[in-house]
Order: structure tokens, then sequence, then C-alpha cells
């Protein structure tokens, strides 16, 4: 789920508990954990409701002043349906966090590695990616996102996703500026080396 900037402090207070959405389909599920900008969010309820049954408690709740102010900054078409999502925060450190500070590497992980790799240049319509970025951050830590892109004659934000991608395998680290590799992601790229003769 996706939240502007604005709502983070009251999301991670606690403060704001309940999001609204207008979805053709529903887009979350009661019970699943989802990464956000804030960090992971527990959904515990999806509830279809009627824009007339919003209090302004539950405007509070979501992080508005009043019931106008947050059906006016509802996204989609009125004849969608309106989903409220409660949620709370898991306070629980990122799991990719802690995968990534793992600098010790048995051969069975650099196989698994590898073997995910692999199938994410198996899928890309650019054709084998994963080790190019892998290296180019290697070399070229903290530099912008965009002027990384750009080096490889790649646009912005499919490169970003991708480089997403390798964080999830806890191989990379996004800074306020640019990535730089991982303890996991140095000891990937060590080991999975060749050896020179």
């Amino acid at each position: 789920m996706l939240f502007e900037a604005r709502f983070g402090p009251g999301i991670q207070a606690g403060d704001i508990t309940v999001t609204y959405r207008r979805w053709k389909r529903r887009q979350a599920v009661a019970g699943h954990r989802y990464r956000t900008v804030v960090g992971y969010l527990e959904v515990d309820a999806v509830d279809v409701v009627e824009q007339s049954s919003i209090t302004p408690r539950n405007a509070q709740a979501a992080g508005y002043p009043s019931v106008e102010a947050l059906v006016g900054d509802l996204r989609g078409t009125p004849d969608l349906p309106l989903y409220r999502i409660r949620f709370h925060v898991v306070d629980e450190p990122d799991p990719r966090d802690e995968l990534a500070a793992s600098a010790t590497l048995d051969p069975g992980e650099v196989a698994d590695i590898t073997a995910r790799l692999q199938r994410l240049d198996k899928a890309s319509r650019i054709g084998p990616w994963t080790a190019a970025i892998l290296d180019l951050i290697a070399e070229r830590p903290e530099v912008r996102a965009a002027d990384l892109a750009a080096s490889v004659g790649r646009e912005t934000q499919p490169f970003k996703l991708d480089v997403r991608k390798l964080k999830n395998l806890g191989l990379t680290i996004s800074l306020r500026v640019g990535y730089e590799l991982s303890p996991r992601g140095r000891a990937y790229l060590d080991r999975s080396e060749p050896e020179a003769p």
C-alpha cells in the first residue's frame, strides 16, 4: 500500500490506523503484511463501506481533519467500491535488513542467490541485468539512481524497480542518495567471482 510522506509520522506514532481507497477490486488482505515507506504494516480488516458511513472520528483515524477533507482526497471515480482498510504498524525489524547484514554465505546460500538472480534475468524483457547492476552499484556507491540508470542506457523508474528486486534478496542497501552493496551482496560477489587462473 502506498502512503504520501505526510502520513508517515502519524502512522509511525499509531495515530493513523485506517485508510480509505476506491478500488476496482480488493488490493489488500486482512492478516497480510505490506512494506511501506514507514515500514511494515499489518492489515487487520478490509471492508467495503458507504461514503456516508465515514464519521469525523474515522477521518481523524485516517489522518484528516474532517470527513470532507478525506472524501476530497479520494482517488478514483465515485462509482468504484470504497474500501476501509484498518491496519497497525509491525514493530519488528525489516527482514531485508537482517538478511542484508549477513556477511557469511555457505555454498548453498550462494547457489540459492545465483538461482534467484538467474530467474530474474530470464524473466526480464531487457535480457540479463542482475550481474551488471550489482557490479555497477559496487563500483559507484552513493550515486543517484537517475545517473546510474543513464550510465547503462535505462530509464530511472524501471532501473529502480530492478534494484528493489536486488534489495529484496538482501544484496543492496538504499541510501539517502543512491545505493551500496550490503554485506551479503559483497559476500556474494566475492564468492561468485571466478578465480583467476
